[in-house]
């Protein structure tokens, strides 16, 4: 039987997106020396305002991929015309979306319905409204394209698979709780440790700025909804239908009074006069033997979903974490009191195009 064509079309080829080309074209090297693996082709990669394609969907060369397209002179397409130009494709066509743009996730049920498969790490399509979550399924299955976003969650930690797999097998989910953020765990990890005393809240956030860790404005990490959008997402596969990240308590460690200043510079300038705030927090649970953490929390049976701080033993899982690690507990019937953890980096390039590779080995196993 001869092997088929799959066309790979790649929207965002910025941190996230330049790993997972360097990691498709490893994968294109190793099918291609097995004559019963698909020919995968890379006909389409854009980035913000550049886009490289192939009107006749022949494959394009991974030799300086980066240069050809930041010097590319073709025009963008629309959305709809990218959908339009896949659709017309004469074999299977993968859609990588490497974005976290809303624009983009808001076409997904119209790619889905075109027998567009789509993979992707973007949050905003699974946590966005419950009825876009609802199309995007109700796209896959009138089509038979497939939808994975493992990496929406946790960068590359089987998190998603995992949830779906107990979920499939009739195990009941009772509660799921952990760190769900590289960045968070980052900041709590040294300004809270189990040993010693950690530094300032604001010199700790201005650390982890400068170590990458943080959006280019903290702000967007500290308002807590990164970590929602993640939560929303596992409580829908859970079962639950929650309709939106901000249907849930979130707590915001951004104080009031910097909430509105102008930009992430001058947040971090003003954020010391603040730090008494977070040391009686720290200081709070110290008494208790304790140590504060930022976490998400799904508790299926009573349907509460919350996202904020809380206090851990010492010995706990969560609290023993290290670096920017992630923890993901499952509490679930056949687990019993011992949850299933998974736990490690859930953050940064490789690691979370890892997860979306996976994802496409996944797909081209369905297709083929």
């Amino acid at each position: 039987m001869a092997p088929k064509d799959v066309y790979i079309a790649v929207i965002g080829a910025g941190g996230v997106g330049k790993c997972f080309l360097s990691q498709l074209e490893g994968l294109t090297k190793r099918f291609s020396a097995n004559p019963s693996s698909p020919k995968l082709s890379l006909v389409f990669v854009s980035r913000s305002k550049k886009v490289l394609y192939s009107p006749k969907y022949t494959a394009l060369s991974y030799d300086n991929l980066a240069t050809t397209l930041a010097d590319s002179t073709q025009e963008p397409l629309a959305l709809p015309k990218i959908i339009d130009y896949l659709a017309a494709a004469p074999a299977k066509v993968v859609l990588v979306d490497n974005t976290s743009s809303q624009d983009v996730a808001d076409q997904y049920p119209a790619f889905l319905s075109k027998g567009i498969s789509i993979i992707t790490p973007n949050k905003k399509a699974f946590s966005g409204s419950y009825k876009l979550w609802q199309d995007i399924f109700a796209g896959a299955a009138s089509s038979g394209a497939k939808v994975y976003h493992e990496s929406s969650v946790g960068a590359g930690l089987p998190v998603i698979s995992t949830l779906k797999e107990l979920v499939d097998t009739g195990d009941e989910v009772t509660k799921i709780e952990g760190v769900f953020s590289g960045t968070m765990s980052f900041l709590f990890n040294s300004f809270a440790p189990t040993e010693g005393t950690g530094g300032k809240w604001s010199a700790e956030v201005k650390k982890a700025k400068e170590l990458g860790y943080t959006e280019p404005d903290p702000r967007d990490d500290l308002n807590g909804l990164d970590v929602a959008r993640k939560l929303t997402i596992l409580a829908r596969l859970s079962g639950l239908e929650v309709e939106s990240p901000t249907s849930f308590p979130v707590q915001s460690l951004i104080p009031k009074e910097l909430e509105s200043v102008a930009s992430g510079d001058e947040f971090l300038e003003k954020l010391p006069e603040f730090d008494s705030q977070m040391e009686e927090t720290k200081i709070a649970a110290e008494k208790e033997g304790k140590v504060v953490r930022f976490v998400g929390s799904i508790d299926v049976g009573t349907k509460q979903v919350k996202v904020g701080l809380e206090k851990f033993d010492r010995s706990h899982p969560i609290a023993a974490l290290k670096g920017s690690d992630n923890i993901i507990s499952f509490y679930t019937k056949r687990y019993g009191a011992n949850p299933l953890i998974i736990q490690g980096a859930g953050a940064g390039g490789d690691v979370t195009a890892m997860g979306v590779t996976g994802d496409l080995l996944k797909v081209l196993d369905r297709l083929s």
